[in-house]
């Protein structure tokens, strides 16, 4: 049962960044990500697929922790909540993609990463509540996006 646990906790992040993929490929292939105007710290193209299968597994990672974690000190509500906060902020990152890439309106898409963000950071209190080792998981996440921030702001702006 752990293994089919983990398999699944993988599986889900990694196929977020699966469909993910399906909104932002695309718009690098026409040559559109290559007409907007970069900030000067944006990473080469081979990076951001690197970093984001890393994260994925990092969340899966994550989720399984939280998923195995049984105890008295454990409340049905927290487990509950954290798998609400995980969903909710795999989500808004389609989201993101779909409204960066696909419908090509960075602006838009600095408006949506807010709230990411913020799921994030609540997914990381509520994970650190039921397992510390699965809130650490998902701090370089929340690294990324904070980055994610300054490269989206960069290009809205310019």
């Amino acid at each position: 049962m752990r293994k089919l646990k983990l398999i699944i906790s993988l599986a889900i992040p990694l196929s977020v960044g699966f469909i993910g993929s399906l909104f932002t490929n695309p718009a690098i292939k026409d040559g559109w990500y290559e007409t907007l105007k970069k900030p000067a710290l944006v990473p080469p193209s081979w990076v951001f697929p690197v970093v984001w299968t890393i994260l994925f597994i990092l969340m899966g990672l994550a989720l399984y922790l939280v998923w195995q974690k049984s105890g008295k000190k454990i409340r049905a509500q927290d487990k509950h909540l954290a798998f609400l906060l995980f969903a909710g902020q795999l989500l808004l990152n389609i989201w993101w993609s779909i409204l960066f890439f696909y419908v090509q309106r960075p602006s838009w898409a600095l408006l949506e990463i807010v709230p990411l963000w913020l799921a994030i950071l609540a997914t990381i209190f509520v994970f650190e509540k039921i397992d510390r080792r699965a809130g650490w998981l998902l701090w370089p996440y929340l690294l990324w996006v904070s980055f994610a921030v300054y490269l989206n702001n960069a290009i809205a702006l310019g």
